[in-house]
């Protein structure tokens, strides 16, 4: 996994990188849960759902992407294990995500976070392929 956590003052962000687009909003989901989540013991078995998101441009598109998964975590209890990014473009997302349910158990809670923001968002082509910055509401 390629990112790293930005240090700033009240919230908290993510920089991912990617070689290409499918893979940068694939591994920002895999950043967020890194930090949302501990796994001690993995399900046996996962399940997954599609789910769709549309934007205006590629901040947009990703923090909207962002918002969806975020969802499925505080409101659904689903701790996303992979993504499979079915289509992509600069104004949708098509995606099949699976999970396995929360269980207290097997998962530790690490980090709470309230929302993702559009402050200091950013999705750019870089060096490496594609880079992104999110900033997370905590």
């Amino acid at each position: 996994m390629a990112y790293r956590i930005i240090d700033h003052p009240a919230d908290f962000g993510l920089q991912v990188t990617a070689a290409d687009l499918p893979a940068l909003f694939a591994e920002a989901v895999h950043a967020l849960f890194d930090v949302l989540v501990e796994v001690r013991i993995p399900a046996a078995a996962t399940v997954s759902f599609p789910l769709e998101v549309v934007g205006d441009d590629w901040p947009d598109l990703m923090v909207n992407w962002l918002r969806e998964v975020l969802y499925q975590w505080t409101g659904e209890e689903r701790l996303i294990r992979s993504v499979e990014i079915l289509s992509i473009s600069e104004y949708a997302l098509a995606a099949r995500l699976f999970y396995e349910p929360y269980d207290p158990d097997r998962h530790a809670v690490l980090e709470e976070i309230k929302a993702v923001t559009y402050h200091q968002i950013r999705v750019a082509p870089s060096p490496a392929g594609w880079e992104a910055r999110v900033v997370f509401d905590i």
